[in-house]
């Protein structure tokens, strides 16, 4: 047993590291293409009146802020013995969504009110009887995601950046920036990158949850496929409307992708 945990072992390093390098060759090709054609993309595509855009926009980010609050409640919660005592952190977040709605008179807070509420519940339910420290690590991961891509790079990038969003470009485009020449704070803009397409992927360390399982296992199959699905629907969302450029969405899911991979690592090894 010994000797072939140490094969896993020694065949999962090359993997990961091979798919890290897939997935940068794959990074640099598209930030070329779309340095030279971000505004044509943009120009040919972006309709702000598009029904499916603007509930991107209305309702992208809300799922992700319900499972950060599911990564926080379980981080917390493993930290207690008791299976009941575990769950206080939950009903903590469900008071917080109830608070966001009494008194914060905001749609998108309200919204994300009822999305701890309800996910919360729901989780809480769900795991009534089972050790929260059963999903600690992959808990964490989600923590980690949410701090390293939404939380840290999205907002400092943006202010450095000044990015200037296509809808709010000057007539005949005058004031366009192509990512690799932003023209900084001075340019006031908060274009680049796309902090929806980095809560659209909050959900990419779920499938860490189903690796293990078989290729054409139902539930391995539509996780997947929801996962990957929502994170693409965001983001390109994000481009329909005019909120963002193909490179801004594109910088957000890459560094999604890298860093759920570097995690995954990390989570494995320490697992084996």
């Amino acid at each position: 047993m010994d000797t072939v945990r140490k094969m896993n072992d020694n065949t999962s390093k090359p993997n990961v590291k091979k798919l890290i390098l897939i997935v940068i060759v794959i990074w640099v090709i598209l930030s070329v293409i779309f340095g030279f054609y971000d505004l044509d993309i943009s120009i040919a595509v972006v309709d702000e009146t598009s029904i499916w855009g603007n509930f991107g926009a209305d309702y992208g980010e809300i799922p992700g802020y319900a499972l950060i609050a599911i990564a926080l409640a379980t981080l917390l919660g493993s930290l207690f013995t008791n299976l009941k005592m575990q769950k206080i952190p939950g009903y903590v977040g469900i008071i917080v969504g109830v608070l966001f709605i009494l008194f914060i008179n905001d749609e998108d807070y309200v919204n994300i009110g009822w999305s701890l509420i309800f996910s919360l519940l729901i989780y809480i339910a769900i795991t009534w009887n089972k050790d929260w420290k059963r999903y600690r690590n992959i808990s964490g991961v989600i923590a980690l995601l949410a701090v390293l891509n939404p939380l840290l790079f999205v907002q400092i990038t943006k202010i450095l950046c000044g990015r200037i969003r296509f809808r709010d470009l000057d007539p005949g485009y005058t004031n366009f920036t192509p990512w690799f020449l932003p023209p900084g704070i001075i340019g006031g803009g908060s274009s680049f990158p796309s902090g929806h397409a980095a809560m659209g992927w909050m959900f990419l360390p779920l499938l860490i949850a189903v690796k293990d399982r078989k290729i054409k296992d139902p539930l391995k199959v539509l996780i997947t496929v929801l996962v990957i699905g929502w994170g693409l629907f965001v983001a390109l969302s994000r481009i329909a409307v005019g909120a963002h450029y193909a490179s801004d969405v594109l910088f957000s899911t890459g560094v999604a992708t890298i860093v759920t991979i570097f995690f995954y690592s990390k989570f494995y090894n320490k697992r084996k």
